[in-house]
């Protein structure tokens, strides 16, 4: 089984042998990002498992291409982003969670 960081090698080359990884594409590619989360979406909508999985899959491999397109590291965006929220406080309002 491929760790994290052997599939993330695996989606940037994909994406460079096709040439997707230009400064230039950025915005295409956020628009396929968005694409990708309304598809999960309404996966999740309809209750749809393996749909639900997928969708998943292809949200992280448009993110995966964009951090490339941007020369950014998606881990380190991770890191960063987990950084701000790992002390967070708040509660839970109707399944969603308000910071203070």
């Amino acid at each position: 089984m491929d760790t994290i960081l052997d599939l993330e090698m695996k989606v940037v080359d994909w994406a460079h042998r096709r040439n997707l990884v230009h400064p230039e594409n950025v915005n295409s590619q956020m628009l396929k990002v968005m694409e990708e989360v309304g598809e999960l979406a309404s996966a999740i909508a309809k209750n749809k498992e393996e749909e639900t999985i997928d969708a998943i899959g292809d949200v992280l491999i448009t993110l995966i291409i964009l951090s490339a397109q941007l020369e950014l590291n998606p881990w380190d965006c991770l890191e960063a982003a987990y950084g701000e929220i790992k002390e967070r406080k708040g509660k839970l309002v109707n399944g969603i969670f308000i910071k203070e």
